[in-house]
């Protein structure tokens, strides 16, 4: 059955809002091209969109011929800013952006560990009112909110987590009741790093395959034909309770001491260095594994403590990486966080080589690009997407379309 006008018409409006996005500036000829639609249509959709506000001329193409033809169509990036943050159990990192996603301003503040909820929530608040005021932004139309927890399925709240500070959660409420009008989403940390990995990292164009969190605790994000999954309670991938050998014991319920977090969590890693006689400077977990492992990685290879220390920590964290390739055969994991970051290569590379030892499922092991500040380019991210969807709904539904559509 053929759509109807008004159905096509919303269907090729997303089409064009979507290829400006990736593309960039675009002339009518090349919408046309891109999208397979007739130049009376293509025609129509510029106008329509333009009225809309939705996009506007932004200069004109270096072809030969001058005119209509060559104007160079882009999105209103201003039309709405946006707010991420990368929630820590030690502090809060701000980023605001425009709905392209270019970041226009970031800062962070530390929230120490006696400090009280009230204040903390008040700290994380009123920094990003402060970021937000420097970017020139006016009100904030979407705020994605990136924190270590889990994510209930359902309301898309952040569930209470055992070991968590209680501002995490006390963050969500202050925000939305500060900035009326925007609207705040929360996600998990990894998830959200494996969002960012996925479009901008090294997973981009995957559509199966599992980033495994190595920072201050561990995590996996499970992405399954092209969807992240979460699981009936928005535990998917809360490998730091996993049970494995060389521990004290068994995690339980509320503390995961005794699973994968006690042997691939930063403090774990940085003991373990200490085991081979390799010391960082003082600083925030994650940090200081991050250096360490850095460190160790920058002595090259030999028979010396730091090849000794990444053997130790591959035999490790290929534990995390072999369980989940026996359950779900992503083909791909990747090692994100601080940590994975900081291993590149070098520690990507003697994982690989243990699970082609455990496993007969082929799978490669990557280093993630964004490392840490995967999660706070994730939460832009889904907050860009979030924005997008209100701001572009009358001119087409929120799914990405397979193909073009004639009116």
């Amino acid at each position: 059955m053929p759509a109807s006008p008004s159905t096509a018409r919303a269907i090729n409006d997303r089409l064009a809002l979507r290829l400006l996005q990736e593309e960039g500036p675009l002339t009518a000829g090349q919408l046309k091209q891109l999208t397979g639609l007739s130049r009376p249509t293509v025609a129509d959709l510029v106008e329509r969109l333009t009225a809309s506000g939705l996009i506007t001329v932004v200069g004109e193409s270096g072809e030969q011929r001058r005119g209509p033809n060559a104007r160079l169509y882009g999105i209103v990036a201003d039309r709405a800013h946006l707010a991420a943050l990368d929630v820590r159990t030690e502090g809060v990192a701000v980023t605001v952006s425009d709905l392209l996603g270019r970041e226009v301003a970031r800062a962070s503040v530390p929230i120490g560990g006696d400090t009280g909820t009230g204040p903390a929530v008040e700290q994380a608040v009123a920094l990003v009112e402060r970021v937000a005021k420097e970017a020139g932004a006016g009100l904030l139309h979407t705020v994605g909110i990136g924190a270590p927890g889990l994510i209930d399925p359902v309301s898309g709240e952040l569930r209470d987590s055992t070991g968590l500070p209680e501002w995490h959660r006390r963050l969500v409420d202050a925000l939305q009741e500060r900035l009326p009008r925007a609207r705040v989403i929360v996600e998990n940390e990894t998830n959200l790093a494996a969002l960012a990995e996925q479009r901008d990292g090294a997973a981009r164009g995957r559509d199966t395959f599992v980033l495994l969190w190595l920072g201050h605790g561990t995590g996996a994000a499970v992405v399954l034909d092209g969807a992240l999954r979460r699981g009936a309670s928005g535990g998917a991938g809360e490998i730091g309770f996993l049970p494995v050998p060389g521990t004290a014991g068994l995690p339980s319920a509320t503390d995961c001491a005794g699973g994968f977090h006690s042997l691939a969590g930063a403090a774990a890693v940085v003991e373990l260095a200490g085991d081979y006689g390799l010391v960082a400077e003082a600083g925030g977990p994650e940090l200081v594994a991050a250096e360490v492992v850095r460190g160790a990685v920058a002595a090259g290879p030999g028979p010396g403590p730091a090849a000794r220390f990444l053997g130790a920590l591959a035999d490790r964290v290929v534990l995390g990486v072999a369980s989940a390739v026996a359950v779900l055969d992503p083909g791909c994991v990747v090692l994100g966080g601080e940590v994975g970051q900081a291993g590149g290569g070098v520690l990507a590379g003697l994982v690989a080589e243990r699970v082609r030892g455990m496993s007969p499922l082929v799978t490669e092991v990557l280093a993630g690009v964004l490392g840490g500040g995967g999660v706070l380019r994730g939460a832009v991210l889904m907050a860009r997407e979030r924005a997008q969807e209100e701001l572009y709904s009358p001119v087409g539904p929120p799914a990405r379309p397979t193909r073009s559509a004639e009116a």
